[in-house]
């Protein structure tokens, strides 16, 4: 195979290995699961990785649809003996291909604001007893 779909193809095996890693991730910096810490700030420090993670993939999966694209232009408007209507032209995967790249990049992104804010990052949190009744002297 040419060296652009073999490129193109590594990257998406890197952008599907992030993803997996990511959702992996992702789930267990969930607040609603019981995997790992029980430190709320750590929870969120785990699913911002998992953003990162995400948005990594996303990054590599646009490159490689972007670098197929660029390549079929290319070879769309070089002067060649192929005939007009052999020529190659954009199919729906690059769509799709662009398309989710940009769902996996909102999708990081909205991870990576689940981030502490900074007045909790030193803070403890501690579960409140249950209050206790008072009672009244005669």
């Amino acid at each position: 195979l040419a060296v652009h779909i073999q490129t193109s193809r590594a990257l998406m095996v890197i952008s599907l290995l992030l993803g997996f890693f990511g959702i992996i991730v992702s789930v267990v910096g969930m607040k609603c699961t019981k995997v790992g810490e029980e430190d709320p700030v750590t929870k969120s420090r785990i699913a911002v990785a998992g953003g990162v993670l995400f948005i990594l993939s996303g990054l590599c999966t646009l490159a490689a649809v972007s670098l197929y694209a660029t390549r079929v232009t290319y070879e769309f408007f070089r002067e060649s003996s192929v005939p007009m209507n052999a020529r190659y032209e954009f199919g729906s995967a690059l769509f799709i291909g662009w398309g989710a790249t940009g769902l996996t990049v909102l999708g990081g992104s909205l991870l990576c604001c689940s981030c502490p804010p900074k007045e909790r990052r030193g803070q403890r949190c501690y579960r409140q007893s249950q209050p206790s009744t008072a009672r009244e002297y005669v």
